[in-house]
């Protein structure tokens, strides 16, 4: 009985390639695309609608931290990072728009602008 898949059978050594060490590479079946695509449309509206809302959140949580006294309850601190979370979210929703966009134009053929 000639079974690869039986657990007892050790005598031949595992490549490294599949020995479940860090970087393994399986090798293409022919199934999956050599580029994954994505959702690029849902990606569009997600970051279109998340960008101004994250610019909003930065400015309103920036001002309500300008506002904040001392002993006042969310803290200074808090509201400011709060606030940095936001603008840092905000800086990633429009690198994606960005990405995105230019991602579309090829597609379609047309040039991207200099």
């Amino acid at each position: 009985m000639n079974d690869r898949r039986s657990p007892h059978r050790a005598t031949e050594p595992v490549p490294r390639s599949r020995s479940g060490a860090v970087g393994r590479h399986h090798p293409r079946t022919g199934t999956e695309p050599v580029r994954a695509q994505s959702a690029l449309r849902l990606r569009l509206l997600l970051s279109a609608v998340f960008l101004p809302l994250f610019l909003a959140g930065a400015a309103y949580f920036g001002q309500w931290a300008a506002d904040t006294g001392t002993g006042d309850s969310p803290g200074r601190g808090m509201l400011v990072v709060i606030a940095v979370v936001c603008g840092a979210l905000a800086l990633f929703a429009a690198a994606d728009l960005l990405v995105v966009i230019r991602r579309l134009r090829s597609e379609r053929g047309i040039p991207a602008p200099h």
